[in-house]
């Protein structure tokens, strides 16, 4: 019966892409998540939304470089609840509420629009220092395996518009976590 369960593990490691002997099987079942499975990008480049109202403004636009994927994170601290959202792949890049083409540099553009004004609602103080049509501020691409350009789109009817031009239409997701929206794009398929 031993004998029969290293086998079968054996078998099931080696169909897994993990070599191993039949002695070393039933020593080796945890390497059954191979580090080729770190970069899954099972995530699909098609539209991702959830419509979540929000009356707290967008403070910050930060990025950062991981192994699988770049990430940009919109800081709404203070949202109560999850932050309203649409990202997806456009053409172009125009800008809402007045229809301007805003070029965005990159193999394709990823549009994300924020359920959070750059202003305070309350005091219509601008907290988010964007400028239509320019590159977010305080945003340095340099060495990004994807991300090539930022552009502000508008805040316009309490949404921020953001066009991040990447290399090429790639697997990206949306998460949330602590008033805090989080744009992943993978570096390959």
């Amino acid at each position: 019966m031993q004998r029969l369960w290293t086998l079968g593990v054996a078998v099931l490691l080696a169909g897994a892409g993990l070599a191993a002997s039949a002695g070393e099987a039933a020593a080796v079942p945890q390497r059954a998540a191979a580090p080729a499975d770190a970069c899954s990008t099972a995530w699909g480049s098609g539209v991702k939304t959830a419509t979540h109202g929000n009356a707290e403004p967008l403070k910050d636009i930060r990025v950062g470089q991981h192994t699988c994927f770049d990430r940009m994170v919109f800081d709404v601290t203070g949202a109560k609840g999850p932050v309203g959202h649409h990202v997806g792949y456009v053409d172009a890049f125009h800008q809402d509420g007045s229809g301007d083409r805003i070029p965005v540099g990159g193999g394709a553009i990823l549009q994300v629009f924020v359920s959070a004004p750059s202003y305070d609602p309350a005091t219509m103080r601008q907290v988010y220092a964007g400028r239509a049509g320019k590159p977010l501020p305080g945003v340095d691409l340099t060495g990004f395996r994807t991300f090539r350009d930022t552009k502000f789109g508008a805040s316009f009817e309490g949404q921020t518009q953001i066009g991040l031009g990447v290399r090429a239409r790639l697997p990206f997701r949306v998460l949330q976590y602590d008033g805090k929206l989080i744009v992943d794009v993978a570096h390959k398929w």
